[in-house]
């Protein structure tokens, strides 16, 4: 081992804590954990859930070397605290301290790519007299799911560690946590960093604190600092892309506007390297500093030029929002200088942003700016599976996210762990990380992403268009997912291929430039081959709920029959009454609201708009608040079920 080697282990031992119970006394040693930022702790959010599962304010006690101090959860990922396993993307918890303690923090890697080979597993056991801390040699061999780290077998370390630091010597970057020990086996399992992301708008601040405390260039007490320790020689550090050019560049990037969209970052990162991807997937791109991590090979940073000219880009960007510091345009500049290669410079040098990366215009005209729905290929769209679990008295939902970027075919983004399901009033909480925080990774500047949720056609009135994944949403921000973005719903028993009638009766739709409303169920006898007649630019509009009595016939109807779009009224209505006034009055409405298409793919956004109307509080719009969408595009048909049916436990 290296006396470098020993240094860098002195940081990241100053750096661990273990968790206690509140109070004077010592209790029991929960596990491990280590410091991000000033003040910020993360941990194993499994080390947490015994003990603030049932009140989530309580305190508990964070120790290490100097540090002995108050601490309550800040946030943790678990969307469920009582199923009893922690899937590997939600064993995460932030822990805060309550006051102000001087500490050393661990450097986080950026990179995107996640870790094999060797590491040091870093952590905490119990004593006795006191818990003591130890370092671990491990190997991770393998990967699972999206965040997963796999342990190699034949390496031991003992209860406690949990939430650990994974340290990668050969970089001298935090890379992981210890998420568990294999069960009467060596080796176990950690959480790739990148899982950290997560955690969202709270990410990005602790990410902010990091990054500002390492570039103010910290020394321990030992004299050391962790990107001191990182860097090597080097013949022509201008030809290099160092450490030190990294720690500069993230306090510059600190400093500005955090990226208004994950999009942003992609593209301005994409366009540092020539129009190339990277290797892999894309993680979460919630910072400027994420878009750094996808500028290398492996463990290997690009050429210097690529970063500059990512930074450039970023520095145009915020220019053109006039949010542009001078220090970072400056330092490009003089980094640019000790790189001797000058005929090289105009890459880094001439910057032009792209016309997708520049400020969208000015609205100033009463004509607000509609946003058609994307179609294959289009764009990205989210879609959420709601499928009953089938035997659950009241009922109960499984959930799985879905993400199409428009570049290929859907993929998997998160499925629900749970054991029994979620009742309708649990969904928006269980969906609050996973759907939210993926909703909002994948908004581009004045274009969120659209949201598809799928239910089966009894569950069509669940009010979707309602659920709100920010307690607090700022003044200028409608809350609700309907005002907020573009939000459909489709029918889940379409899984898969499409039918000739949907598929037919969706192209002559398309390709119609002007729409009617059809008022269903018809007035009389309902006889199915009416629907099935039904001219191609009439939209079904009921004045009933959907999912249940008359309106449940006639939706069943619509569907076998094509329609692949309907508008209903989710509210009450007599069951077999004659219609009210109301209803009347809400079929003109809906027939006024039809005229203002210009298009089929207009319709959803045209919606979004008189929703937002609605949180605004303009009365005019209130007619549509109970309105929901059915808009079934069997050009991209939901993805086909995989297993059978699950069965209520």
């Amino acid at each position: 081992m290296s006396e470098r080697d020993d240094r860098l282990f002195d940081l990241v031992r100053a750096a661990t804590v273990h968790l206690l119970p509140a109070g004077g006394k010592d209790g029991p040693l929960w596990g491990s954990g280590f410091f991000v930022a000033p003040g910020w702790v993360l941990t194993a959010a499994h080390v947490l859930r015994p003990h603030l599962a049932a009140d989530h304010t309580t305190a508990l006690r964070v120790r290490g070397e100097g540090v002995d101090a108050e601490a309550r959860l800040a946030r943790w990922l678990l969307t469920d605290p009582r199923n009893p396993t922690v899937p590997l993307a939600e064993d995460l918890a932030l822990v805060r301290l309550t006051d102000e303690h001087p500490h050393e923090c661990v450097w986080l890697t950026d990179r995107a790519a996640r870790h094999s080979g060797a590491l040091k597993a870093c952590g905490y056991y119990p004593g006795p007299p006191e818990a003591r801390f130890r370092i671990v040699d491990a190997e991770i061999n393998g990967h699972e799911d999206t965040y997963g780290l796999i342990i190699k077998p034949d390496i031991d370390f003992p209860s406690g560690m949990s939430g650990g630091p994974l340290l990668d010597p050969g970089t001298g970057a935090v890379v992981g946590l210890i998420k568990s020990r294999r069960k009467e086996k060596d080796g176990g399992k950690g959480v790739a960093i990148a899982a950290l992301r997560r955690f969202g708008e709270m990410y990005r601040e602790v990410m902010t604190a990091h990054d500002r405390w390492h570039g103010e260039e910290p020394v321990s007490e030992t004299g050391d600092n962790w990107i001191d320790l990182q860097c090597g020689p080097a013949a022509d550090p201008g030809a290099l892309w160092t450490p030190r050019d990294r720690r500069t560049a993230f306090a510059l990037l600190a400093a500005l506007p955090q990226p208004p969209d994950e999009p942003t970052v992609k593209l301005i990162a994409k366009e540092a390297r020539s129009g190339n991807q990277w290797p892999g997937g894309t993680p979460e791109l919630r910072t400027w500093r994420d878009g750094h991590g996808l500028l290398y090979e492996g463990t290997t940073p690009l050429d210097p030029l690529a970063f500059l000219r990512y930074l450039g880009l970023v520095e145009a960007h915020t220019r053109a929002r006039n949010a542009a510091t001078p220090l970072l345009t400056g330092w490009i500049r003089e980094r640019l200088r000790r790189d001797t290669r000058r005929y090289l410079h105009a890459y880094a040098r001439d910057i032009t942003l792209p016309d997708e990366l520049k400020p969208p215009p000015q609205d100033h005209g009463p004509e607000r700016v509609v946003i058609s729905y994307p179609g294959p290929g289009e764009g990205p769209v989210v879609a959420l599976l709601l499928d009953p679990v089938i035997g659950a008295q009241p009922v109960r939902f499984f959930w799985q996210i879905w993400y199409d970027d428009g570049d290929g075919l859907p993929e998997v983004h998160d499925t629900d762990s749970s054991v029994h399901g979620y009742r309708p009033d649990e969904l928006v909480q269980a969906l609050r990380v996973p759907l939210g925080g993926l909703l909002e990774s994948k908004d581009r500047e004045g274009n969120p992403v659209p949201l598809e949720v799928a239910l089966p056609a009894e569950h069509l009135d669940t009010a979707v268009h309602r659920w709100r994944f920010a307690d607090i949403a700022a003044l200028y921000d409608p809350g609700h997912l309907g005002a907020r973005r573009r939000l459909v719903l489709r029918a889940l028993e379409r899984r898969g291929d499409p039918d000739s009638l949907w598929h037919e009766r969706w192209q002559e739709m398309a390709a119609g430039r002007r729409f009617q409303g059809w008022r269903m169920p018809p007035s009389g006898a309902v006889d199915p081959s009416g629907y099935r007649a039904a001219g191609r630019d009439r939209i079904p509009v009921m004045c009933r709920p959907a999912g249940q009595g008359p309106g449940r016939v006639a939706m069943t109807h619509a569907l076998h029959s094509g329609h692949a779009v309907a508008l209903w009224h989710i509210g009450p209505h007599p069951e077999r009454g004659a219609c009210l006034p109301e209803c009347d009055t809400l079929h003109a409405r809906v027939e006024k609201f039809l005229e203002t298409l210009g298009s089929l793919a207009e319709l959803p956004d045209r919606l979004r708009l008189v929703r937002q109307d609605i949180s605004e509080q303009h009365p005019e719009s209130t007619w549509a608040e109970p309105l929901a969408l059915l808009y079934d595009d069997p050009r991209r048909p939901l993805p086909g079920e995989e297993t059978d049916p699950v069965d209520a436990p």
